[in-house]
């Protein structure tokens, strides 16, 4: 299954990219005098593995009937000093609130995530090394 975007340059340094879904992300960077109208590109991987990873653990706990009152994730990439700058560590930290949260069910629901269905968590493999952590608070 092949994916196509198109992404248009709309002057400056901003672009507006359109997604298969029919959405649209407004991408820029950093410009002293300039004003940020959209997302840092590298950040937005970030974004990406951190919504890739969420949408797999809520369905597989939907699926296994474990209710949370809150769920996310802080994602943090480490850049190289070189160009091309690419991360070469990213931490994963997923954070569970609720009360009575079930943690093996949880572990569970993260963990095939991230060795088995997040397609982003593999294509950064390729690339970084991912570190996951996962916080139970119980609220």
């Amino acid at each position: 299954m092949a994916h196509k975007i198109t992404t248009n340059w709309k002057g400056n340094l901003l672009f507006d990219s359109d997604n298969p879904s029919g959405h649209h992300v407004l991408m820029d960077t950093d410009v002293e005098g300039q004003k940020r109208e959209g997302l840092s590109p590298k950040a937005l991987m970030l974004s990406s593995l951190a919504g890739c990873s969420g949408l797999d653990v809520v369905s597989i706990l939907e699926k296994m009937k474990v209710k949370v009152d809150d769920f996310k994730m802080e994602v943090e990439g480490l850049l190289t000093e070189e160009h091309p700058k690419h991360y070469h560590t990213v931490t994963v930290d997923y954070h569970f609130t609720g009360k009575e949260l079930n943690e093996e069910r949880i572990n569970r629901a993260v963990n095939l995530s991230v060795e088995k269905y997040c397609g982003v968590m593999e294509m950064f493999r390729q690339f970084a090394e991912v570190k996951t952590t996962i916080h139970l608070h119980n609220g």
